[in-house]
């Protein structure tokens, strides 16, 4: 397929339902994630108590999260002063060089993450490029910014030349789920 660049490794309906046992399964280190409809809605700059125990339980576990954002420098350090999360800001997704500056920073190797996104055309493209897994998740909020409207404009159509009846996408409660539809779709 001439779009599989955009294809996600993995569906999964919200970054919060990558849990710690199900990563720590899959030999996951680090989660690489987008932050804006990602990570917090944008309409919501502090976070959800769900977003914070998420990322309690992820660093108590020994996973870290990186924010990997196409976002100005101020407008992600902004955004994540409260999280206590590391961030790469000017990614310029879809190029890897955000996901590849996290992974030399970070001594990680490609296995050991996960690239968390909203975006076809940014995150999970970007994923491709780097060499990692991706997760395509739902935005969390159904407006963007400005700035997304193309994107999201063109992924409709990415979405509609890469899934079919016989094969929709398919959103999945868990990363456990989500990692056994591609074991099987191996098959």
């Amino acid at each position: 397929m001439p779009l599989n660049f955009l294809k996600p490794t993995y569906t999964v309906e919200s970054v919060y339902n990558l849990s710690v046992a199900e990563l720590k399964d899959q030999g996951v280190k680090a989660v690489l994630t987008d932050l804006d409809n990602t990570l917090l809605a944008w309409n919501n700059p502090n976070g959800t108590p769900e977003l914070h125990a998420w990322l309690k339980e992820l660093k108590a576990a020994g996973i870290e999260v990186v924010v990997v954002s196409n976002n100005t420098w101020d407008r992600v350090e902004k955004a994540v002063s409260g999280l206590d999360v590391d961030y790469v800001a000017w990614s310029l997704k879809p190029m890897p060089r955000g996901i590849l500056k996290v992974l030399k920073k970070q001594g990680l190797q490609k296995e050991d993450v996960l690239m968390v996104g909203d975006q076809m055309l940014t995150d999970v493209w970007a994923a491709h490029l780097a060499g990692v897994k991706s997760v395509l998740v739902k935005q969390l909020v159904e407006s963007d910014m400005w700035q997304t409207w193309f994107n999201r404009s063109l992924e409709k159509l990415a979405k509609k030349l890469i899934y079919s009846q016989k094969h929709p996408l398919i959103w999945h409660a868990t990363f456990k789920e989500a990692v056994s539809a591609r074991e099987n779709d191996k098959n």
